[in-house]
């Protein structure tokens, strides 16, 4: 049996099939949590140690896969999609978006709980990330996508949070123009190097980053950039 304290999350729109695997996962001693709503699933990932998420693509607030690339922003905890959605196009892209495993509906109660217990083998010993990094007066909320320095709230762009998010996540390394662009842009766009360094001038402009001076965005020159704060 199954230890109560394996928190499971259930995001599904459809209160009966809630209600079925509520009642399946509990009779095998997993602790659950459900929600109806993507935007409630997250709050719920950054405030419990939970060993794993099943996830419906259908939401109301928000698609699944979207959901999923939110939630690979800040944490690793597994996912099982569990969708009407049977196509190999969606599968890939819930799998690219980092889904652990996926299951059609209709689903055998069975099956779906081997392949619960084969993903949480296989996420064993998984440490939460933290998702609130602060340091040298710069706050980078990664579940509200809330960015502050000095406490003040700053109003940044998708792709200027994007940057941001990305010199938080490897601190202590230089992030390369390549790797950069690739990541915001993709990799058709890894050698347009003005498309960076106008990014990196708005987003040290809402900092109030001197580039001379640098408080939070250094410049390895010839490189790309690194964080200047060690964030906890």
């Amino acid at each position: 049996m199954t230890a109560v304290s394996e928190q499971i999350l259930l995001v599904e729109d459809e209160a009966q099939i809630r209600q079925f695997l509520r009642v399946s996962l509990e009779a095998q001693g997993y602790g659950v949590q459900e929600t109806r709503l993507a935007t409630d699933a997250l709050r719920i990932c950054a405030e419990t140690d939970l060993r794993l998420v099943i996830l419906d693509l259908g939401l109301p607030d928000l698609d699944g896969q979207q959901f999923l690339i939110r939630l690979r922003e800040w944490s690793e905890v597994p996912v099982i999609v569990l969708s009407v959605r049977a196509s190999e196009a969606d599968k890939v892209r819930a799998l690219d978006a980092g889904a652990n495993d996926y299951v059609t509906k209709p689903f055998g109660i069975s099956e779906l709980m081997a392949r619960i217990r084969a993903v949480l083998r296989a996420s064993e010993g998984r440490i939460a990330a933290p998702t609130v990094f602060e340091s040298g007066g710069l706050s980078l909320d990664l579940v509200q996508r809330e960015v502050r320095v000095d406490g003040v709230l700053l109003h940044l762009t998708p792709k200027e949070y994007e940057l941001l998010r990305l010199l938080v996540m490897n601190r202590g390394q230089i992030m390369t123009h390549q790797q950069i662009l690739r990541e915001i842009w993709g990799p058709a766009q890894q050698h347009e190097t003005h498309y960076l360094r106008v990014l990196v001038g708005q987003l040290r402009g809402k900092l109030g980053d001197e580039p001379t001076r640098p408080r939070f965005v250094v410049t390895v020159q010839g490189v790309g950039y690194r964080l200047a704060v060690s964030m906890d």
